[in-house]
């Protein structure tokens, strides 16, 4: 299973910087670099809800699986 994170295409279609993004959600620039670079391994609901709220968006627009050729 491969999630792939689209948080910079959301935030560049948003204008919207990662410092202003951090201050909206109260999330750190470092946090919010990880999710932005896709080095995470998971993500609050309530981060993911913050973030939904600060860029006007659904999880759908940051989140995107991909199916790998493996999977049945």
């Amino acid at each position: 299973m491969a999630i792939i994170l689209r948080l910079d295409r959301v935030m560049a279609d948003r204008k919207m910087s990662l410092n202003e993004l951090s201050e909206r959600v109260g999330v750190s620039n470092v946090n919010l670099s990880k999710l932005k670079t896709g080095k995470v391994s998971a993500i609050r609901f309530s981060t993911l809800s913050a973030i939904c709220n600060a860029l006007d968006c659904q999880p759908g627009d940051i989140l995107e699986y991909v199916k790998e050729e493996n999977e049945q």
